[in-house]
């Protein structure tokens, strides 16, 4: 999965990427991951288009829910 992000965005640590993206490789990139992902695995977009909101969306099963992020 680092690896296919990698393509598209920035590594940051361990499974942080971050960077700008357009809704057709963002499109892209999600159809890529869902084939490599278990049931497990999960994939977490945080979307800003201001820097002071930020969006969520989770693709697969979110292991830990998060209401506040710092």
């Amino acid at each position: 999965m680092l690896k296919l992000c990698r393509k598209y965005l920035h590594w940051i640590q361990n499974s942080v990427l971050q960077g700008e993206i357009t809704d057709v490789k963002l499109k892209e990139l999600v159809l890529a991951a869902k084939e490599i992902m278990d049931d497990k695995d999960s994939l977490i977009i945080f979307k800003s288009r201001d820097e002071k909101w930020l969006e969520k969306e989770v693709h697969g099963h979110e292991k830990n829910e998060v209401d506040t992020f710092l």
